[in-house]
């Protein structure tokens, strides 16, 4: 594992509620990762993962549920 890599093994992912089961827009999210906010593809579990500083995915999360536009 290169010194870049986060270890998810122990990640435990939580589906969004804004997922459903026709495929469409199937988003989740982990915990606890100290600090860490890892997001994936439902569909596509061993696929690639963003990781995300928790101290931007509060902001991101709170614009978003707010409708205002995010930058």
């Amino acid at each position: 594992m290169a010194s870049h890599e986060i270890d998810l093994s122990t990640a435990v992912w939580r589906r969004s509620s804004y997922s459903n089961g026709t495929g469409g827009e199937c988003v989740e999210v982990a915990h606890g990762l100290a600090g860490l906010v890892p997001v994936r593809d439902s569909k596509l579990t061993a696929g690639p993962t963003l990781v995300f500083p928790a101290t931007a995915w509060a902001p991101f999360i709170a614009a978003v549920a707010k409708d205002e536009p995010t930058t």
